[in-house]
């Protein structure tokens, strides 16, 4: 019987070191890169954006253009009761005539700048759009890591306490354990499955999400998140500011709109001066009458008279509260991401500090006081509940080092997002 418990204990020392054996062997190593370029490529999300930006690109020409010209055709001065009769007067005459619309110098101008600043500010959305669908595919991939890592630790858990179980039912059978021993056992494998359930639901759900991300068929399978090593971020806040200053699309986006703004209070201004309408008519005449059927033409000119000054101060106004509005906004975005870098900073940080601190102290602890507490067991000096406790905080530790592992990449991607830039 002692040489049987001696296996025991060998095997459970040996299991506590037994590699990750979850399924993830198996799967496919996905490449982070590649699922963002085909997020970016597929999404339709953003195939709608860049569709609205072409449409607003396409308008800027269209702004500054002229209107089309307009043609005259008509009879002058024709006999009523002979109204095809040309040579019963010698006033009736056939006309043809043009006429072009000519805005006031300088609002061509400044409508085009108007629509191309309009639509600079959706090209920037569009490329706003690319960070967020590049900062939501980053989390899920480092959200599916930790799951699987968890799953992994889940499986190793569950064979090292179906030992436990074996093993206490060996030293119940000879009378130097508790029956309750086992139970509390079994009762803790039993929430490690049903946390295995839980985790399971969790990975196919991350799965679907990314499949949407990416804009392809929910049944496609989405393999592990290779191991990777944490590089620690040298660039302070104020080199971190600059840099979303210099590539933030939102900030470049909302620059155009106070280009634009600015664009459209000078073509406010220039509505109190007037529009002209250049026209020209040539009008063909025959012998009547005595008339020798000279020819003749009609050239001029028309304006309009800009009288309605409480209009065009109101255009003005609002011309002038929609630059005050995009400053400010602009201000407010600028004070968000100064917020948002020294938050994210603090965050990975203490994330960095974590992973050190497990992978060097904590778990390396744990593990040794597992062993002892094995050990402890076996000479009947430690209980059962504390070699249970023990695996336990161990689980829970090893758990916290890849959730810090995780949450540390997906952090970095948030900061990427906010700056505009990849680290």
């Amino acid at each position: 019987m002692n040489h049987r418990l001696l296996s025991l204990y060998l095997l459970l020392a040996l299991s506590l070191w037994v590699p990750n054996a979850h399924a993830e062997a198996v799967q496919p190593v996905e490449n982070l890169s590649r699922l963002v370029d085909t997020a970016l490529a597929n999404n339709p999300e953003l195939r709608s954006s860049a569709a609205r930006w072409q449409m607003y690109k396409s308008r800027a020409s269209q702004a500054g253009a002229l209107e089309d010209p307009m043609l005259m055709l008509k009879i002058q001065n024709g006999i009523v009761t002979d109204p095809l009769s040309f040579t019963r007067d010698g006033m009736t005459q056939k006309v043809i005539g043009i006429s072009q619309q000519l805005p006031y110098a300088g609002k061509r101008k400044l409508r085009e700048e108007i629509a191309t600043h309009e639509s600079e500010s959706y090209r920037w959305s569009v490329e706003e759009r690319k960070l967020e669908l590049t900062r939501m595919v980053k989390e899920t991939y480092y959200q599916i890591y930790f799951t699987d890592k968890s799953l992994g630790i889940l499986d190793k858990n569950i064979k090292i306490i179906d030992d436990f179980i074996t093993l206490a039912e060996t030293k119940y059978s000879v009378g130097q354990g508790a029956q309750q021993d086992i139970y509390k056992a079994l009762l803790e494998r039993s929430r490690m499955l049903d946390m295995k359930i839980s985790l399971e639901q969790q990975r196919r759900s991350l799965e679907a999400n990314l499949n949407s991300l990416l804009n392809r068929p929910q049944s496609t399978k989405v393999g592990r998140v290779a191991d990777f090593k944490l590089t620690p971020l040298t660039l302070t806040s104020d080199q971190l500011r600059d840099i979303a200053e210099d590539n933030r699309p939102q900030l470049k986006s909302l620059r155009a709109l106070i280009e634009k703004g600015r664009a459209g209070h000078e073509l406010a201004q220039k509505e109190f001066y007037p529009d002209f309408n250049v026209s020209f008519e040539y009008m063909q005449r025959q012998k009547a009458m005595g008339s020798d059927g000279s020819d003749m033409y009609s050239l001029g000119v028309t304006f309009n008279l800009p009288l309605q000054k409480e209009r065009r101060q109101a255009m003005v106004a609002e011309s002038s509260s929609e630059v005050t509005m995009a400053g400010e906004e602009l201000n407010g975005v600028r004070n968000s991401i100064g917020s948002g870098i020294a938050d994210l900073l603090a965050q990975l940080e203490r994330r960095r500090k974590l992973v050190d601190l497990y992978s060097t102290g904590i778990i390396p602890q744990a593990e040794q006081s597992l062993e002892s507490a094995v050990i402890g067991y076996r000479v009947n000096k430690v209980d059962f509940l504390t070699l249970l406790d023990n695996r336990v905080v161990l689980f829970n530790y090893e758990r916290e080092y890849f959730d810090s592992m995780a949450d540390y990449q997906m952090k970095l991607a948030q900061l990427e997002a906010l700056i505009g830039k990849e680290l």
